[in-house]
């Protein structure tokens, strides 16, 4: 196991340069003087002297390559610059608003596993009922709305017609216990889960279609066993593999659409740091969330293999 790790880290280093390679080089060509976003000011207000201290304080003055891999060094170290409007580490930045985006993405995949799972295995149990049309039916509705539109509905209808729960989010985590983080979050949730959960209930219903017509299951049943013994201590347990590689797919999918989300919902996480970023051209703050984006995503999927072991023994990651 721990070879497979180890393994699958050094195989994520060459992954990561490319990736910050491309990060850096497209915010390089982007138009945009940085030395104004530093200053303040317009080009006109800034004299020769005045830029040439900056550029040489930022390290603006420095070639390409040599930017580049200072930018690799020090973000070895932890160290992924100095924001160009805020003037505070990039780093530390990041690091304020990351657990917001996890308490927010946490609650979106248990929100969608929570009706995923019983929509899911009932619509495979009633195959060909209406309880599996109807099953199907939301599934596909849910695919196909966008998590944006779907926000905007939700903040209409029960904070501002029914005033049931706050427009914004006044709390991010349950400090003031868990009643106001819930009202808090889980518009927020739903939004972000809406599209996780349709696809895991289609998946996780033709999964266990397939699985139920195995001989080990018949044969679970020939032995006498309850059937909720054998839906959920045999069908259900290998149904979940392929599930599992969906919901690995979409952690990536779910860290972009936190980016909007965070933006409907005003949720303080990277995703609204980084529409912020954005919006007023802070190079090195994108670089850098981009870059922790994809360190995310990398460890959600050695997380999943592992899991993948954990679920089915047959499969052994040393081989």
């Amino acid at each position: 196991m721990w070879t497979y790790i180890l393994r699958r880290i050094l195989q994520a280093i060459p992954t990561l340069l490319v990736i910050s390679f491309l990060i850096f080089s497209l915010l390089y060509l982007t138009p945009g003087d940085p030395i104004e976003l530093i200053m303040g000011t317009e080009d006109e207000q800034i004299s020769p002297e005045q830029r040439a201290i900056v550029e040489r304080e930022w390290g603006l003055d420095k070639p390409f390559l040599v930017r580049y891999f200072n930018f690799i060094f020090n973000a070895a170290r932890g160290d992924l610059g100095t924001s160009y409007v805020t003037s505070k580490p990039v780093f530390s930045s990041i690091m304020e608003r990351y657990p917001a985006t996890l308490r927010l993405a946490g609650s979106a995949m248990l929100l969608a596993l929570l009706i995923s799972l019983p929509l899911g295995i009932t619509a495979a149990l009633k195959h060909n009922s209406i309880i599996d049309s109807l099953a199907t039916a939301l599934a596909t509705i849910g695919v196909s709305l966008p998590k944006f539109w779907f926000g905007l509905v939700l903040i209409i209808t029960l904070s501002l017609k029914l005033h049931w729960l706050p427009t914004t989010a006044t709390v991010n985590d349950m400090s003031q216990g868990f009643w106001p983080f819930f009202k808090a979050v889980i518009m927020p949730a739903s939004s972000l889960a809406l599209g996780m959960a349709a696809t895991q209930t289609r998946m996780i219903r033709s999964s266990m279609l397939d699985v139920l017509n195995q001989d080990y299951v018949r044969y679970a049943r020939s032995k006498g066993l309850k059937e909720r013994s054998v839906i959920y201590g045999h069908a259900l347990k290998n149904a979940l593999i392929p599930v599992i590689t969906v919901i690995g797919g979409e952690v990536g999918g779910m860290m972009g659409g936190a980016v909007v989300t965070e933006s409907i919902f005003s949720w303080p996480g990277i995703g609204r740091l980084a529409v912020n970023s954005i919006s007023k051209r802070d190079y090195p703050t994108i670089q850098g969330i981009t870059l922790v984006m994809c360190i995310s995503y990398m460890i959600v999927n050695l997380l999943i293999d592992i899991i993948y072991a954990w679920v089915d023994p047959r499969i052994r990651l040393d081989k």
